[in-house]
């Protein structure tokens, strides 16, 4: 069993169901991590992956997700929960209000520690940035997103459909992959 650290219920929901899929017990540990600004999303990691090695003697996995729009120099990025907490989905919008081209990406790094190791596992999920939000589902700005290939927003998605598709999806079948490697 693997205890996945996070506040975000979300996050736990889709991790959960797709390392469930491969046969992984995932166990959620709330605990709220200092998260170090940074530039990349694997700082943010690998810092919390830090900290949380001090204090624990149990193996365990973290999630740092971003959300990048290419017209925003790749804002909110890092700042994602920041910026999805202070101006919202609203916000971002009204900054793209004049902007056609919308293409952006949602990124995930999940850091594992097993047996005193860590080891790092990424996605990435490009698509666009919708005009209005759609969707019900999800979470943060899953409501204005629509990845590469598909129609709907991840916010129109169920869980399934999302995780087939999703930046978290790819690194939790990493996270899988090397898990059953061992």
């Amino acid at each position: 069993m693997i205890r996945f650290v996070t506040t975000n219920a979300g996050k736990y929901r889709e991790a959960s169901a797709l390392l469930a899929a491969h046969g992984i017990e995932v166990e959620h540990f709330e605990l709220l991590l200092p998260e170090v600004q940074a530039d990349a999303i694997e700082d943010v990691a690998a810092y919390s992956m830090k900290v949380l090695a001090e204090e624990a003697d149990f193996d365990f996995l973290v999630d740092d997700s971003g959300f990048f729009v290419d017209a925003l120099k790749g804002f909110p990025g890092v700042y994602s929960s920041y910026v999805f907490r202070t101006i919202g989905i609203a916000g971002v919008l009204s900054l793209l209000e004049v902007v056609d081209k919308r293409q952006a990406r949602f990124e995930t790094v999940m850091g594992l520690r097993l047996g005193g190791e860590t080891h790092m596992f990424r996605g990435v999920c490009r698509g666009t940035v919708t005009r209005e939000a759609r969707g019900l589902g999800g979470f943060g700005f899953d409501p204005i997103f629509v990845p590469d290939g598909q129609e709907k927003t991840f916010g129109e998605m169920s869980l399934e459909e999302k995780n087939a598709v999703s930046h978290r999806a790819s690194a939790a079948r990493q996270v899988a992959e090397f898990l059953k490697g061992r």
